[in-house]
């Protein structure tokens, strides 16, 4: 299976101002947890409905950390056994948690199961936010935001330092941080797909989250949020880009919009149920597949050449064949405006 390589980044496709086409996702965050088989056939019926990727959540606790149901399992143990099991779907975290894995750890991790997947595997990768889940399983949990962004900061330079050092350099690669120390890698993971896999960063922070996407994103999420807050996160970010130098067309634009679809009344409330929280209600596309469609079609003319659809109930394999087949078909055609 070749690698592919044309998911890096937006380009030139942005130059002239709006554009055509929304790759469309599914990120699994179950309610409950999942075995694997659970997992695997998400991921088969996301494939075959034609949709482009399947991303999961990176997370051993569910929303509530005393659901005493809820069933972890590890975000890249997990993708690297559909990496093996899955054909052609791109396969991701939206986002990883930093501080569950050392970064040379985490650029091997990813680096074997872009080689297991034939090229098809992206990095999503965030601070981590959830202390419960931290002190349930005994993982560090540095105490402010400031060092959590600062350990963040570190672990994208090793990532991407180790991912791109040349082979030719006899020195390896090095890096002397406060948090994190590399010395004279000579034999750093070496990913399928050229130049590295796509690294995704995104969020609502104001400051350090667009700073570091300019930097280090081939893809930057605004996360959820109402069009206002869409519009204000692209803006920054490319205000980011512009701080430094970089084209701010160069990186890819994502939104995530949780979603409860069907075609009565009955079966969008069931849906609807399991979405849960208020704050993801609030943002969610609740309704038949034309109300999904102009939600993201809505957010395509924000700027958002890819839309995460956040599935919550991972065994209703007829929600994911409803979405493949009434709204998908519209995406390719919609429009892209400039951020």
């Amino acid at each position: 299976m070749a690698p592919r390589s044309d998911d890096n980044g937006a380009g030139e496709a942005r130059e002239a101002g709006a554009t055509t086409g929304v790759r469309l996702r599914v990120l699994m965050e179950p309610r409950h947890g999942a075995r694997y088989d659970e997992i695997l056939a998400l991921a088969l019926a996301v494939e075959e409905a034609g949709f482009d990727a399947f991303f999961r959540s990176d997370h051993l606790f569910g929303v509530d950390p005393e659901d005493r149901a809820f069933r972890p399992t590890d975000c890249w143990t997990t993708i690297g056994g559909l990496a093996r099991d899955t054909r052609r779907v791109r396969l991701g975290a939206l986002m990883g948690a930093a501080t569950f894995r050392h970064p040379g750890l985490l650029a091997n991790i990813v680096a074997s199961a872009d080689e297991m997947s034939g090229g098809r595997v992206e990095l999503g990768l965030g601070t981590g936010w959830y202390e419960r889940e931290h002190e349930a399983f005994g993982i560090p949990f540095p105490p402010t935001a400031r060092e959590r962004f600062d350990r963040f900061e570190e672990q994208l330079a090793i990532i991407k330092g180790l991912w791109t050092v040349p082979e030719d350099d006899t020195a390896g690669f090095s890096f002397d941080g406060v948090h994190w120390q590399v010395k004279n890698n000579h034999a750093p993971p070496r990913p399928t797909q050229s130049p590295h896999p796509p690294i995704l960063i995104g969020g609502s922070g104001p400051k350090r989250t667009p700073a570091l996407a300019a930097r280090y994103a081939d893809e930057f999420n605004t996360a959820l949020g109402d069009d206002d807050a869409v519009r204000e996160r692209h803006e920054r970010f490319s205000r980011a880009c512009e701080a430094i130098g970089r084209d701010p067309a160069e990186a890819r634009r994502s939104s995530v919009v949780p979603v409860a679809c069907g075609t009565t009344e009955d079966e969008v409330d069931r849906r609807a149920e399991i979405i849960g929280s208020d704050f993801m209600r609030r943002h969610a596309a609740i309704g038949s597949p034309e109300l999904v469609t102009e939600r993201i079609a809505a957010l395509a003319a924000l700027g958002a050449d890819t839309v995460y659809l956040h599935i919550y109930d991972i065994h209703d394999l007829d929600h994911i064949a409803l979405i493949g087949a009434e709204v998908l078909p519209h995406t390719a055609s919609m429009k892209v405006g400039a951020p």
